[in-house]
């Protein structure tokens, strides 16, 4: 979302042996007020990278192209549990696609309620800004929901990767792997870099140093 989309195929395949997943903002325009891209964008980045494509549902009927992204290349769907508050078929539907699933949390929504669904999951993406818009502030009080998902996800003994996405630096991103998170996502950080290559390594080095 942060990428310049006149560019994107270009910019992504340039940045990637600096990253290890393609982070995907799809958005409707109803469950968040912006609207980004779908499948053919996502197709046609498959076409020139082989990257993870991690595709970031903010819509209010995430279910409902399952198939056409796996399609169109997606590797891993993650939704709102605001969209759906029982994810069980949706979770489904996702592997039945061989696609990998996760949840979302927005920041005002508390941990108890993507808890039940965790075993559901790969991945439990805890959003540290409000979705929808890039360039925002880190909100720290969510890192209190990474360090609970953090020790249900141990106590249970379940394979399930914790990220955080929104506002991200190398200077606060420390803070998130030291609450528990393992997945990070970077935009403005990378994007709004004069050098994008060159920040996402400071960023992997901010992270592996601590």
């Amino acid at each position: 979302m942060t990428a310049d989309l006149s560019r994107l195929g270009e910019q992504d395949a340039k940045d990637a042996p600096h990253v290890e997943s393609l982070h995907l903002d799809v958005m409707d325009g109803h469950f968040v007020p912006n609207i980004s891209f779908g499948m053919p964008v996502i197709s046609s980045l498959r076409a020139v990278t082989d990257l993870h494509f991690d595709c970031h549902l903010m819509t209010t009927n995430p279910d409902a192209y399952i198939p056409e992204l796996a399609e169109a290349g997606a590797d891993l769907l993650t939704m709102h549990i605001e969209a759906v508050p029982d994810p069980t078929r949706a979770a489904a539907r996702t592997r039945a696609e061989s696609l990998e699933y996760g949840l979302v949390i927005n920041p005002a929504t508390p941990f108890a309620a993507v808890a039940p669904f965790l075993e559901l999951c790969d991945l439990l993406l805890v959003m540290s800004v409000e979705p929808g818009f890039g360039g925002q502030k880190f909100i720290p009080d969510v890192l209190v929901k990474v360090e609970q998902a953090a020790e249900w996800v141990e106590s249970r003994g379940l394979d399930v990767d914790i990220q955080m996405d929104g506002g991200l630096t190398p200077d606060n991103a420390s803070r998130a792997r030291a609450a528990g998170a393992n997945v990070f996502v970077a935009g403005t950080a990378i994007f709004g870099a004069p050098d994008p290559a060159a920040a996402a390594d400071q960023f992997r080095a901010s992270i592996e140093d601590k």
